[in-house]
């Protein structure tokens, strides 16, 4: 690595990043992205101080995806060593809701939501 960071603090880096998206909510539902299974990956790179996220949706035409992306920005921004936030929408893989937490089914019971 050429800005002299190990291996174990580019891993904590990347643990930092998986914390603060479970912050982040879903728009919808009372449930983090982390939780609804929708962050697929994460990265960090150290020489540019980017966050990286590959992130997939409920449905293609979700309306909420650029709200998300901008929570997400906004959220990562917030962290130390985070100067930009990636992110990649994906398909494959396809959300459903076997993706879901316990925490996230729970919750989404507790609302009247079949899960």
């Amino acid at each position: 690595m050429t800005d002299g960071r190990s291996v174990s603090e580019t891993k904590g880096s990347v643990a930092r990043i998986w914390r603060a998206l479970r912050e982040v909510e879903d728009p919808e539902i009372p449930v983090s992205l982390v939780d609804m299974g929708l962050i697929v990956d994460v990265a960090y790179d150290d020489e540019a101080r980017a966050a990286q996220v590959t992130i997939t949706y409920t449905a293609m035409g979700c309306p909420a995806m650029t709200m998300i992306q901008d929570d997400i920005r906004e959220r990562l921004l917030r962290e130390e060593g985070v100067e930009a936030v990636e992110i990649r929408v994906v398909w494959d893989p396809v959300w459903s809701r076997k993706r879901l937490s316990e925490s996230a089914r729970a919750t989404m019971r507790d609302l009247g939501i079949a899960v």
